[in-house]
């Protein structure tokens, strides 16, 4: 995929710049409407929300640490909002994407939309998603499926400026610019990653520890719990006596990565070394200059 650069304009419609926020994209027919749960009301006059559109809710798990995703679409998005907002609990902010004229997206576009969002989400597993089921594409002209396709793209770029990192797949192979392959071993196990601009990757194939220390549930209770979603969501599968990365999976930093792995507390700074021994903290103080 080629990256180019691009830019965003966001306009803080009310001034607060944890409310209404209208973002939208250089040379894209599309706009998105960015905004906290508690201003709905306020919200929900908008004209854009009067219009043929797709919407992600965001809000924090019951059941851990971090957050949950809903993808939905409406036609228009207005009622489909005021729904979720007295029926669904979770969700404390939403975007919604619509075009900056009316008309140009139908029904059948924005399930076309909900459906691929869906299913991208699905296969990075670095969120949970509140769908329940994954609505089938519907039948769109080859014309059509190309154009949603663009706009889909635009989407995706956007997001993680948002904030949104649900949707991310870890690159298939460290960028150029990107620091050198690493390896963190322990307790029978060894797995491989490197940086990224999104966090750090463990790369498939890579290894973690069958069991972790007792005491990780209690002082790294987020890395624990992330640990066994990875277990249920299949990202790690047990292969003999160890789990497995079964795909690439980014981390948000060295250190959750290297707690994964090894099962226990870690500084992923020391534990990720590269093939001459230099642990990450030695190559980036290096790099510094220190």
């Amino acid at each position: 995929m080629v990256i180019s650069p691009f830019s965003l304009r966001i306009f803080v419609a009310d001034g607060d710049p944890d409310g209404l926020r209208i973002v939208d994209k250089s040379n894209w027919i599309g706009k998105a409407l960015v905004f906290p749960r508690a201003l709905l009301p306020q919200v929900k006059a908008r004209p854009e929300l009067a219009q043929t559109g797709v919407y992600l809710l965001l809000g924090p798990r019951p059941d851990g640490e971090g957050d949950m995703l809903y993808v939905g679409e409406g036609d228009p998005i207005r009622p489909r909002l005021e729904s979720h907002y007295a029926q669904k609990d979770f969700w404390t902010r939403a975007i919604g994407f619509t075009t900056t004229t009316a008309g140009q997206l139908n029904k059948a576009h924005v399930q076309f939309l909900e459906s691929r969002l869906i299913a991208l989400a699905k296969a990075a597993k670095r969120m949970p998603l509140d769908n329940a089921n994954q609505p089938a594409e519907p039948s769109l002209s080859e014309a059509d499926r190309a154009d949603m396709e663009v706009f889909l793209g635009h989407m995706l770029g956007m997001l993680p400026v948002l904030g949104v990192h649900a949707f991310e797949q870890a690159p298939k192979a460290p960028a150029a610019k990107a620091g050198p392959v690493l390896t963190c071993k322990g307790k029978g196990v060894q797995a491989t990653g490197y940086e990224a601009s999104q966090g750090f990757v463990v790369r498939a194939g890579s290894q973690a520890v069958a069991d972790t220390v007792p005491s990780m549930a209690q002082h790294v209770r987020g890395m624990y719990d992330l640990r066994q979603e990875l277990i249920s969501n299949g990202v790690l599968a047990m292969q003999g006596a160890l789990y497995q990365f079964t795909q690439d999976y980014s981390f948000s930093s060295p250190s959750t990565a290297a707690a994964v792995v090894l099962g226990r507390s870690a500084n992923g700074r020391v534990e990720w070394k590269a093939a001459d021994g230099r642990t990450l903290k030695e190559i980036q103080e290096a790099e510094a200059g220190q």
